[in-house]
């Protein structure tokens, strides 16, 4: 079969017709053939064995009998008529029962012929009845391309209302195979089949939809997800090489004063080997004469800014200029703040542009961009004004970039003839599996070890009814100098309660934390910015021990003297974000509490991840354990952007085939970067057809 053909319009297939293409193109995204081939079955049931009427037990399984139907009859109701027929084999009888398409179902039964019938056994009045049962004549069923285990497909209420349900499907698909006599090209190199004794495509296609056995069915499915994901590991890495080869990156080839000069003598503290590992890395990529285009992860305090930091000197130390962009304005003020500090004693002049920068401000900023007088730009999405333009951009950074959309990097990039090195920062720690995926075409660095001197933080979980013990320990370590998060949820949906929540519990605080021993300040999203502001600084500054607010300061606040996060009705809250709260302590060289409280009443997922925050401080072990939760859709924010649309495989439960396809894909790639050689034909004819077709997803970064 010429794989061509498969892009047939469905609309053309035997028993589709105008309508039905309409809808398989509007509710299932079924265009051509080779788009109801790739329709996979989400369940089976088995269909091997036959029942006899009097071994019904009283179940809701679903059951498949041979009888024959010996009597129809109309029976009214209070809401129209029901058809009722009565259906035998050699061991009893029983009802088949049909609310709606009487005229059509009297018509089509033959009375006193053999019938397979398949459905749900109801026990109902004394007797067991089946309402709307699949039929197929027995000599019919016999003769069938169909197998014991019947693939159940995906489906919509639309299309079963239309009148498309499972069987009609499974008729479709026996066609398809029927019209394309189930010759199908295979897509994978015979070393490929061969290394890892897998079936041919063909024989994987009729496992999959018409299984002979669940062993082949298991083949089947190893089969096609093995493939799914090595044609989406072979597109991102072949980008990744092809981004190294073609475009040209500025080549940093000194090590110059200014990062020698901070090294040996501004460094605040020693770096840790994850760090000296990470720069480089970095080093390597600048040196190389290529567009670096690398993604550093590192948890919550794991010092990402200082790696940054050192990045941008050696763009400096080669004369190009740098800029950190961060998704908030709190965020980029505390970039600006920090890495202030850090180059106070060197030739280095830093400038913070954000939407509340001043005009007469930002006219300076404008002309020592243009000018090259200025060498390091931090900001927001204000950096990327059509009218900030640079003098000889050579490094951009971009801090927890899932929250900036593609096109808003695109503009970053055009400000240059050639494009500058990206380093893309996030201190969400992104599980392996997820990372291979979605960011398969960026090369990963990971910070994995804490700065000397950090105390792991300790997490408990308490109930509501252990505040007072709470309050207690909050007043312990206040007398001790430290310093309270108290954090209440904000959710969209319940905005109304929450904010209820919040002024309830700051009340009940000032009833046990009195003025003027104590001092409060409280921030959440109704107030006005300035206000915040003003609470915020009076945090930092120490003259507040408590701070009582909702999810805002979840990225950023960097409180020292900050030692307790304490987090209300904490089962309302992800994995990532309890993980990125509780990133707001520990960052001085006391201990620090993590307190989770919740109510009695705690669903089994809520279980599982206060008991997974309580075990572990590892931010890659709580990724995994949220993957596994949210699925990968909901982590990354990709279920809007259309990401991972895979047919088969499920990047959680196939990570060991996700590891396989990706070491063959690195493998091939290695060897024949261009796919030429005459061994790798079949995949090279492949990922074109694909291309061509649109049936890679053009993913990612």
């Amino acid at each position: 079969m010429n794989p061509e053909a498969l892009q047939t319009p469905i609309d053309y297939l035997k028993g589709v017709g105008p309508n039905r293409a309409d809808l398989l193109r509007s509710e299932l995204g079924i265009h051509t053939y080779q788009d109801l081939l790739n329709l996979f079955p989400n369940r089976y049931l088995d269909r091997t064995h036959y029942y006899k009427i009097g071994q019904l037990q009283r179940s809701s399984s679903e059951v498949q009998i041979v009888g024959k139907v010996v009597h129809l009859k109309m029976v009214e109701q209070q809401r129209g008529k029901r058809l009722v027929a009565t259906f035998v084999d050699d061991t009893g009888q029983m009802e088949l029962v049909w609310f709606r398409g009487h005229k059509w179902i009297r018509e089509s039964i033959k009375l006193n012929t053999p019938y397979v019938i398949f459905g749900k056994a109801n026990w109902f009045n004394g007797k067991f009845s089946m309402p709307h049962p699949e039929m197929e004549l027995l000599s019919e069923h016999k003769a069938s391309l169909r197998s014991a285990m019947q693939p159940i497909y995906p489906s919509t209420e639309k299309l079963n209302n239309k009148g498309i349900n499972n069987r009609v499907v499974n008729k479709l698909m026996q066609q398809l195979f029927v019209e394309t006599k189930a010759r199908f090209y295979d897509t994978l190199s015979v070393d490929i089949l061969k290394e890892l004794n897998l079936i041919s495509k063909a024989e994987a296609l009729v496992n999959i939809h018409f299984p002979k056995s669940q062993e082949l069915l298991a083949k089947a499915q190893w089969r096609l997800k093995f493939e799914e994901l090595f044609y989406i590991q072979l597109q991102l890495i072949q980008k990744n090489i092809t981004r190294k080869h073609k475009i040209k990156g500025f080549n940093f080839d000194q090590v110059g004063d200014l990062f020698n000069e901070f090294f040996k003598q501004h460094l605040p503290f020693q770096l840790t080997n994850a760090q000296k590992r990470v720069i480089k890395e970095i080093r390597n990529d600048l040196g190389s004469n290529a567009q670096m285009n690398r993604l550093l992860q590192g948890d919550v305090g794991s010092g990402k800014t200082i790696v940054a930091l050192m990045t941008m000197l050696l763009a400096i130390d080669n004369d190009f200029q740098a800029c950190l962009m961060a998704p908030t304005e709190i965020l980029a003020q505390q970039h600006y703040n920090s890495i202030l500090t850090l180059v106070n004693d060197l030739r280095v002049n830093v400038k913070l542009l954000t939407g509340s920068t001043k005009t007469a401000e930002r006219k300076v900023i404008h002309e020592q961009l243009l000018n090259g007088e200025l060498d390091i730009l931090i900001g927001t999405h204000a950096v990327l004004e059509d009218k900030v333009q640079f003098f000889n951009l050579g490094l951009a950074i971009i801090d927890e970039q899932h929250r900036f959309g593609v096109a808003q990097r695109a503009k970053l990039w055009e400000k240059n003839e050639i494009p500058p090195h990206v380093l893309v920062m996030t201190a969400t720690p992104i599980p392996r599996t997820l990372a291979m995926s979605l960011y398969g075409d960026l090369d990963i660095s990971i910070i994995d070890e804490l700065p000397p001197g950090r105390k792991p933080i300790k997490t408990v979980h308490r109930y509501d009814s252990n505040r007072l013990k709470v309050f207690r320990f909050i007043r312990d370590e206040i007398a001790k100098g430290r310093q309270v998060y108290i954090v209440y949820p904000l959710i969209q949906e319940s905005e109304k309660m929450d904010y209820k929540d919040l002024m309830d519990g700051y009340e009940s605080i000032e009833r046990d934390f009195p003025k003027p021993e104590y001092q409060i300040s409280i921030v959440h999203g109704k107030m006005k910015a300035a206000d915040k502001d003003y609470e915020m600084e009076r945090f930092v500054k120490g003259e507040t021990q408590i701070m009582v607010a909702t999810t805002v300061i979840e990225v950023g606040v960097n409180v020292p003297n900050a030692s307790v996060m304490i987090i209300e009705s904490a089962e309302r809250f992800g994995l990532s974000q309890l993980h990125q709260l509780r990133g707001r302590v520990g960052r001085g060289a006391e201990q620090s509490y993590c307190i989770l409280m919740t109510s009695h009443k705690l669903t089994n997922d809520s279980k599982t991840r206060l008991e997974t925050m309580t075990r572990t401080n590892d931010g890659f072990e709580i990724a995994e354990v949220d993957l596994k939760l949210r699925g990968p859709g909901d982590i990354m924010g990709t279920q809007q952007s259309g990401v991972l649309n895979l047919k088969i495989a499920d990047i959680v439960k196939d990570n060991d085939i996700l590891k396989t396809a990706r070491y063959y894909a690195l493998k091939i790639l290695k060897d024949d970067p261009s796919l030429s050689k005459e061994a790798n034909k079949v995949i090279r004819y492949t990922y074109a057809q694909m291309a061509k077709h649109r049936n890679i997803w053009n993913y990612i970064s």
